[in-house]
């Protein structure tokens, strides 16, 4: 039954891999980061609507947020969930979890991240159609996977077992290994191996299955909301989730239950699909021109510029001369400009601005 279905957007990120585009004040699911005229959380809110009942769809995010995310997405602001810190995604996925069971126990969730791009829509909603009804008829947690095309260590890997295809659903697996960002040197094996995909973070499950994955592998977790899951939908419910959130164990989804739990599965397609977790993937994903850059916002004058990225506010006048494989940002009183290269190191970067300038420019 479609009225079973529900979303979990999770969009308590900071995107600071983005910066200085991406703020604490507005982070990267808020922006319009690919220039399509929808911020990446309106897009997600999109997709999701075509597979689910609109009132079924919940965000959790920052505290900070909430307000933005109402705006933005013109959603009930029952349904948009604030987190008092940030505490990774498995507690992110028990509050939306917990918050939907009160409302119907028989609830079959989606839980996606709110910033990814997916450019084969009606392939993504084919998936979760079929996803939906794995996960209503079977007491399993299942991922989305992709088809990995580089030894990337970034993300999580999923080791399907090809011999025992799920009778009935294209491309779906009981899962072997469940591994969290390999090193460099595992990440080459697993490519070569043929069996291995990327974990896209979009997992679907029912209600019932995901609190008794909670319940066996993260005990303090399923505690902690079992115990106070009656102030949920009331007037109470913030008080009793800053309480909580307090002494929440700050860890990942894929840590606490994926990896360990024995009833995972696979399902996976070609959808299209980016994280877009860095300056080099929006390159990728993004319309260059004539000569291989990237440019937004605004009037850029490029004289012997080659494969950079190049995002600038309206309003301003850039010009750049000799560069090749470069990220430039001039965004709000701060200008990055960093070798694509060596773009990992934008985080320590960021460090020292904090260090020096306090909070003001992050």
């Amino acid at each position: 039954m479609k009225d079973n279905r529900y979303v979990i957007i999770m969009a308590g990120g900071i995107g600071s891999r983005f910066w200085p585009l991406s703020r604490m004040e507005k982070p990267k699911q808020f922006l319009d980061i690919l220039g399509t005229g929808e911020t990446l959380i309106q897009q997600t809110y999109r997709r999701f609507r075509k597979a689910c009942d609109e009132e079924n769809i919940y965000v959790v995010t920052n505290a900070e947020h909430k307000e933005l995310t109402i705006s933005q997405l013109g959603i009930s602001p029952d349904r948009v969930l604030a987190e008092p810190q940030r505490r990774n995604t498995a507690p992110c996925i028990a509050y939306g979890v917990f918050r939907i069971m009160k409302e119907n126990p028989q609830a079959v969730i989606a839980v996606t991240p709110a910033d990814h791009l997916i450019t084969k829509e009606d392939e993504f909603c084919n998936v979760v159609n079929d996803a939906f009804r794995f996960s209503s008829e079977n007491n399993a947690l299942l991922t989305l996977g992709i088809t990995p095309d580089r030894p990337e260590t970034g993300y999580g890997y999923i080791q399907a077992n090809m011999k025992k295809p799920v009778h009935g659903f294209k491309n779906l697996y009981k899962v072997k290994t469940f591994t969290e960002k390999p090193d460099l040197d595992l990440a080459r094996v697993f490519l070569e191996s043929g069996d291995f995909y990327w974990n896209s973070g979009i997992f679907f499950w029912r209600a019932d299955a995901i609190v008794e994955a909670f319940s066996r592998h993260l005990p303090d977790l399923y505690l902690a909301f079992e115990e106070g899951k009656e102030f949920l939908g009331t007037d109470q419910e913030a008080a009793f989730i800053s309480r909580t959130y307090i002494s929440c164990k700050n860890i990942s989804i894929d840590y606490g239950v994926m990896e360990k739990a024995d009833n995972v599965y696979v399902i996976f397609t070609d959808i299209g699909w980016s994280d877009l977790g860095t300056w080099s993937s929006l390159y990728e994903n993004s319309h260059a021109n004539g000569s291989g850059n990237v440019v937004t916002g605004g009037e850029v004058f490029t004289y012997g510029c080659e494969g950079n990225i190049i995002s600038v506010d309206k309003g301003r006048i850039t010009v750049l001369q000799g560069l090749k494989d470069y990220i430039v940002v001039d965004s709000d009183g701060v200008l990055l400009v960093v070798k694509k290269e060596e773009e990992q190191n934008i985080k320590y970067y960021l460090d020292d601005v904090k260090k020096r300038t306090g909070e003001k420019y992050l």
